[in-house]
């Protein structure tokens, strides 16, 4: 371990101040087959509603049980209200990792009790762009337009020019990305809400065809339709609902701004200073570090994303994540059980809020073949765009 892993418990009053009693989603595999059919099944607030539905029904828990709204930036916080039918005294709009993190301090404040967290996305019925001269809505969306006067809005552009300089750097082999892919698809074979199922080989991985070479197809995620909720209400009332109670143990976030728009953090630190800071702010928080986590759940809109964050959270030294992807391991059987879902990759491309219903379903151990043994601890981590956001989750 590279040293960043803690043993004095804070005093941070968010620690272990709320907890997740209710997971729910939308089904993915049967809207991927219906929107491929031609249809619609729904839009973003449709996806939204239904999942808010399910996790409410999850967490024994009535419409009017929730004071507190916080919604994916897909959607707008006050027609969702109205779509649910609730009337919130206190609510936001934030991605999958900084929803969470705000509702603990929500809480903690007492700005709410119980807080629903949704996400709905129709982004493949509605053929979303996510490259060209119209991504996401072109001028709308400045991380694609700081680089438009070059060509370059396709993030797996981007991501591809910084998986390039990152194996300059570290000496790391570009097939063994195909580790991240092999791995997460052995995962989402298990996995009955996953879309893609089918295990794939080393051999697969490298014979695919480039999309943006040093990246092959199975190294970027899906487009897929769907939406996800969570419930997150104080400590105190999780105790007393039926489902066992997932506790938020720490929460972090550093932000590498400086040159952000030019692309300068993913290309020469590869994010690695965000990470480091905020991976001493969840250890702290929590008490515990990397040697203590059962599950790794990494925001994977590429594969690139997991052997970074292998580095920057202290799973193995820096530069030394090829090694630990070939003979550690992250899929089943694995040292370190890491996007057991099947991520982004293949289980469903909900913008990393799916992964935390895989930390929850995992610690609960509601997750049948599999499983993670005896999972106590949760670590949930995001770099994109500059900033690092981690979340550790424990029962």
């Amino acid at each position: 371990m590279s040293g960043t892993g803690a043993t004095t418990k804070s005093a941070s009053p968010l620690r272990r101040a709320a907890a997740v009693v209710g997971v729910g989603h939308t089904d993915w595999t049967a809207d991927w087959r219906r929107v491929r059919a031609g249809e619609r099944p729904a839009d973003s607030y449709g996806y939204g509603a239904i999942a808010f539905r399910e996790a409410l029904a999850d967490a024994g828990l009535a419409r009017d049980d929730i004071d507190g709204l916080i919604v994916g930036p897909t959607t707008a916080y006050e027609r969702m209200s109205e779509v649910l039918g609730i009337e919130p005294r206190w609510g936001d709009q934030a991605d999958a990792v900084l929803s969470v993190v705000q509702a603990v301090a929500a809480v903690e404040a007492g700005l709410a009790e119980t807080i629903a967290l949704v996400y709905g996305n129709d982004q493949r019925s509605a053929k979303i762009q996510y490259g060209g001269p119209q991504a996401m809505g072109g001028d709308a969306f400045l991380s694609y337009v700081y680089h438009a006067p070059w060509g370059l809005t396709s993030q797996g552009a981007l991501y591809a020019l910084t998986f390039r300089a990152y194996c300059e750097e570290r000496g790391f082999d570009p097939l063994d990305l195909g580790q991240v892919a092999v791995a997460q698809r052995a995962w989402s074979s298990m996995n009955p809400n996953a879309v893609m199922r089918k295990r794939i080989t080393l051999d697969d991985y490298r014979q695919a065809q480039y999309i943006c070479e040093p990246l092959r197809l199975y190294d970027y995620c899906m487009i897929n339709d769907g939406g996800v909720a969570l419930i997150i209400t104080t400590a105190e009332r999780a105790a007393r609902l039926a489902k066992p109670a997932i506790y938020i143990e720490a929460v972090g976030r550093r932000d590498l701004n400086r040159g952000a728009t030019s692309l300068e953090p993913r290309l020469t630190d590869f994010y690695l200073p965000a990470q480091q800071d905020c991976a001493r702010q969840v250890y702290d928080m929590a008490g515990f570090g990397p040697e203590d986590m059962d599950l790794f759940q990494v925001y994977d809109s590429f594969s690139v994303h997991v052997p970074l964050a292998l580095e920057g959270y202290g799973y193995c030294q820096v530069g030394d994540a090829g090694r630990f992807l070939r003979e550690d391991g992250i899929g089943p059987g694995g040292k370190l059980p890491t996007n057991t879902s099947g991520g982004h990759l293949s289980e469903t491309y909900m913008q990393g809020w799916a992964h935390q219903i895989e930390c929850v379903r995992q610690l609960r151990g509601d997750c049948g073949e599999r499983q993670v043994a005896d999972c106590r601890h949760a670590h949930y981590t995001s770099d994109v765009a500059g900033k690092a956001v981690s979340i550790i989750y424990s029962r």
